[in-house]
């Protein structure tokens, strides 16, 4: 097995640059083979994914975190050199939420990471794709394979892009409390398989495949990585109050038995604003997109996942 590297040096607040030389160290104690790519700009990582595998690489290594997963799952998902699947791809998560790798109990630990690498053991997980519109209004879409939010969370998403983005947890915390003042719930419309459609004012719309974003919050507790289907998690109008006396509930699991939140689960989910003064923003993997409307669908067993 050869390992092409893709390394994000900003990740983590630019740990990377810092705990290179003992990560090498290390995959040389191992006896790993690998070929090494550091990104250097937004959208570097797809690239370099997509290259990699026309020259050949089956097994992908990201260093980062969930934006660097993002990028490195969309340059695998958008190549049509291979099926997506016989690309097995691992990540050695090293950002600030790192939340996909929660659902796999990937160790943050170099050594115990590289250790799985010798003998990987695998776990095939769908992935979902997003059709949306930019900032612009330009037709877009893009994979995610964590969760993608809209509403408050797609205002966040936009509003820590324009900020700079947080160096750690407890600044992200304390940026989506600041946010929560300045946004104004909008009115969409949400439709899924074929059920009668949802039409409210909303505070947050996730749908999702695993169950943690936002540094282990479980706004899609329902969601399962494999199971052929998207998380669907809607909440209604609420309160600001209401919405911090409920922040625990973002974290145990518990978010669906709120009278106001909605959980379900669907092949395809299509989420439609009403209102043409205030756009409907859109995140996926935490990573800010532009806005609705957005039609999801899903791909059964798209990634072969290093566990």
């Amino acid at each position: 097995m050869l390992w092409y590297i893709i390394a994000n040096p900003a990740a983590g607040n630019r740990s990377i640059e810092r705990r290179w030389p003992d990560i090498e160290r290390r995959l040389q104690e191992m006896g790993i083979a690998y070929t090494l790519q550091f990104t250097n700009a937004p959208g570097h990582a797809a690239r370099l994914a997509e290259d990699a595998i026309l020259n050949g690489h089956r097994y992908i290594l990201g260093i980062g975190g969930d934006g660097t997963n993002h990028e490195i799952i969309n340059g695998i998902l958008s190549q049509n050199f291979v099926p997506s699947s016989e690309v097995f791809y691992a990540l050695l998560p090293v950002g600030t939420g790192n939340d996909w790798a929660k659902t796999y109990n990937i160790p943050h630990d170099i050594g115990q990471r590289l250790e799985r690498l010798k003998n990987p053991q695998t776990r095939l997980q769908d992935a979902g794709k997003v059709r949306y519109h930019t900032v612009d209004g330009e037709a877009a879409e893009r994979w995610f394979v964590n969760v993608a939010g809209m509403a408050y969370d797609g205002f966040v998403a936009k509003r820590i892009e324009e900020d700079g983005k947080s160096n750690n947890q407890i600044e992200y915390l304390l940026a989506v409390g600041r946010y929560l003042f300045e946004y104004n719930l909008t009115r969409a419309r949400i439709s899924w398989d074929g059920a009668v459609p949802v039409e409210d004012f909303f505070y947050t719309i996730n749908v999702g495949l695993c169950r943690y974003s936002g540094g282990g919050m479980q706004f899609v507790p329902q969601a399962i990585p494999d199971d052929g289907l998207l998380a669907l998690t809607f909440a209604r109008r609420l309160p600001r109050w209401e919405v911090l006396l409920q922040t625990p509930r973002f974290y145990n699991g518990t978010l669906l038995s709120h009278s106001k939140i909605t959980g379900t689960q669907a092949q395809s989910v299509e989420v439609m604003p009403l209102q043409d003064d205030q756009p409907l923003w859109l995140e996926a993997d935490g990573e800010f997109l532009g806005q609705c409307p957005a039609v999801f669908s899903i791909v059964e067993k798209a990634i072969n996942v290093v566990l």
